[in-house]
């Protein structure tokens, strides 16, 4: 089924008397039951207002048609999301923001829930609720922009996010940093992190068979600034071989490829995802062993190719933090909950779906 309005949403999962697995654009498939609601009917811009840099856009619109009508206002999101190429699929809002999906600026800019003004959404009777408006009595408390925001569907189906949206920076450009081993990039990322210089990105891809290994910085703002910045940030970096891209457009491409894992769909295998303590980075990545590795956030997030047969959970064991799978083995996406946190999960999902309707399975 796939509703074009509020109303047909709200009929479709009241309506339900088996399980809906949820599909906005495709690129995170999850491992889910029952019949198909494809939000990509709850179409549009609802109201942009570039001065007030706010943006209401319904669920299913695409990424692209967001980024299009940001493009032409010199305007852009701040939290980053991913961009996968056309063959995976074209992400819609309500599946970003479901995921609270956020690209390398995360560490600067906040993540996707941060950019939320608001948003309405069906839970899982069918009961249309929004932020600050209609609430069940079994909800009231909750913040339902933060509480929708990483739920993967769980909770309800959003139908209409409000953003903040920000100036796009006049000026951007990247340090590289050449040949360090993924210990000494961590550390020389948090170097930078702690520098005065505003970094907006730092990402780390290790040495393989094509190229050596580059640990990329990233500053944005007013051009002088950026100059100046830039500048400053390869004098602290002076004792280890540099190179400066200073030409946005360059710069810009270098992000988008690191913003969606890399090169990595290209690649055959699962892609994993993996949040972290930076400390822990390299670490992790040496259990794994993976074909393909990327670092982003500082170290906090890193990206891995795996043979489809392996699971990264289980060569990974105990440490703090979660691996989601992307796509490309048949494992659980979400990183299991157990004790405290999976009865404060659970109990929360029966207050919005309590006949157990949305997304079951593994979102």
């Amino acid at each position: 089924m796939k509703p074009t309005t509020e109303q047909e949403l709200s009929d479709a999962i009241a309506s339900a008397n088996a399980p809906l697995a949820i599909r906005g654009g495709g690129t995170h498939p999850g491992h889910v039951t029952g019949d198909v609601l494809d939000t990509t009917g709850l179409q549009g811009i609802s109201l942009y207002e570039p001065g007030a840099l706010t943006m209401i856009v319904q669920a299913g619109t695409r990424l692209s048609e967001i980024q299009a009508a940001l493009d032409s206002e010199n305007q852009d999101l701040a939290f980053e999301p991913e961009f996968w190429p056309a063959a995976i699929g074209d992400s819609t809002i309500g599946g970003i923001v479901a995921g609270n999906i956020s690209g390398p600026r995360r560490i600067q800019a906040g993540a996707c829930r941060d950019a939320l003004l608001g948003l309405r959404f069906v839970d899982g009777s069918g009961t249309v609720l929004k932020n600050g408006g209609r609430v069940m009595k079994n909800v009231t408390g909750y913040d339902l922009v933060r509480l929708l925001a990483g739920s993967w569907g769980r909770l309800g189906v959003i139908s209409e996010v409000a953003l903040k949206v920000r100036p796009r920076p006049e000026a951007q450009a990247t340090v590289i940093l050449n040949g360090l081993s993924d210990t000494d990039a961590v550390k020389n990322m948090s170097i930078a992190l702690g520098s005065p210089y505003e970094i907006t990105g730092a990402a780390h891809s290790p040495q393989n068979s094509a190229s050596q290994a580059q640990t990329y910085l990233r500053i944005e703002g007013f051009e002088k600034s950026v100059e100046y910045r830039i500048s400053e940030l390869s004098k602290l970096f002076s004792k280890i071989d540099t190179k400066l891209v200073t030409d946005a457009t360059r710069s810009e491409m270098i992000w988008a490829n690191i913003g969606c894992g890399g090169d990595f769909a290209k690649d055959s295998g699962a892609l994993w995802r993996i949040s972290c303590k930076p400390s822990d980075a390299a670490e992790l990545v040496a259990r794994l062993d993976p074909d393909v590795v990327q670092y982003d956030w500082g170290g906090g997030l890193i990206w891995v190719v795996l043979p489809s047969d392996v699971d990264a959970r289980a060569r990974l064991g105990a440490f703090d933090g979660h691996a989601t799978l992307i796509r490309g083995a048949d494992f659980p996406m979400r990183h299991p909950e157990t004790g405290p946190l999976a009865r404060l999960t659970a109990a929360v999902t029966a207050k919005f779906d309590p006949r157990g309707v949305l997304n079951k399975g593994d979102a």
